[in-house]
């Protein structure tokens, strides 16, 4: 198992200075909220208004947003209470031919000119144009490299032969895969239970994070995926529209903070959501 503050150890100056803004000091893990959403799926609930999404989820206290570039330009840093950014550089629409294609639709250097403290791509291994998805992966974390800047990398099993995103095997596989090419951080989804999901960290040679997945049935749900992530090894978080969704995004981001950060259990947490 690799921590993230073993990762930053061995990173140059620029890269541990960056990682610094979207990593809680105290805890050396993230709460990270994506909202890149609009790209894929439109300006969904919870997202109409950017300013307010992501002052709520800085004022409960997440350590970095996701976004795409466009977003940044149209004011991101501007928004209420500062908090650590990261752009996202692929994307594809629902509306496509094949929403799992991800191109490249930004660039390393673009996203420093626009102040980002890291950078993130998206990677469906197992999809018909993987080998595209891949090269663009290894293209990036070079590039990363050489400007400094901490490379979170998305990676999902999807395609014709994976027949559960959540199996370990096929987990394991994308993960390492995000490792292997250069990632300095993997996005995966969780396997179902700790155990298993100790396999995907044991094997990963680099720290992982758990995507949060579609919107769940409840609250309690949620934050139980979160204290058995991070109970088996998990560095942090991704969660999105289970956060930027939620009737009190604010409550909601301070609750999953507070296990992730403080190792509060999931049932305390729901205490603070009453």
């Amino acid at each position: 198992m690799t921590s993230i503050r073993e990762r930053m150890e061995r990173m140059g100056i620029g890269k541990r200075i960056r990682m610094e803004r979207i990593v809680d000091r105290k805890s050396g893990r993230s709460v990270i909220v994506p909202m890149d959403h609009g790209v894929t799926s439109g300006p969904i609930y919870g997202l109409t208004d950017m300013q307010r999404a992501v002052d709520a989820v800085a004022e409960g206290g997440a350590n970095a947003v996701l976004v795409h570039k466009g977003i940044v330009i149209a004011g991101h840093r501007g928004y209420g209470k500062d908090i650590g950014l990261i752009i996202h550089l692929s994307a594809s629409t629902s509306l496509g031919p094949d929403p799992l294609n991800k191109v490249t639709v930004a660039t390393v250097e673009e996203a420093i000119r626009l102040g980002a403290d890291a950078v993130s791509m998206h990677v469906n291994v197992g999809a018909e144009n993987e080998a595209d998805m891949l090269a663009e992966l290894g293209e990036t974390a070079m590039v990363c490299e050489e400007w400094g800047i901490p490379f979170l990398a998305m990676m999902y099993p999807r395609g014709k032969k994976v027949k559960s995103e959540h199996d370990v095997e096929v987990v394991k596989h994308v993960a390492r895969v995000g490792a292997e090419l250069g990632a300095d951080i993997i996005k995966t989804n969780y396997t179902g239970d700790p155990d298993t999901f100790k396999d995907v960290i044991s094997s990963c040679p680099v720290p992982v994070i758990i995507a949060g997945g579609p919107k769940a049935n409840t609250d309690a749900e949620v934050l139980k995926m979160v204290e058995d992530a991070i109970a088996a090894g998990a560095s942090g978080v991704s969660i999105g529209r289970n956060v930027f969704q939620h009737e009190n995004p604010t409550d909601m981001t301070a609750a999953i903070s507070k296990v992730v950060h403080e190792g509060v259990s999931a049932g305390e947490a729901m205490e603070m959501l009453k």
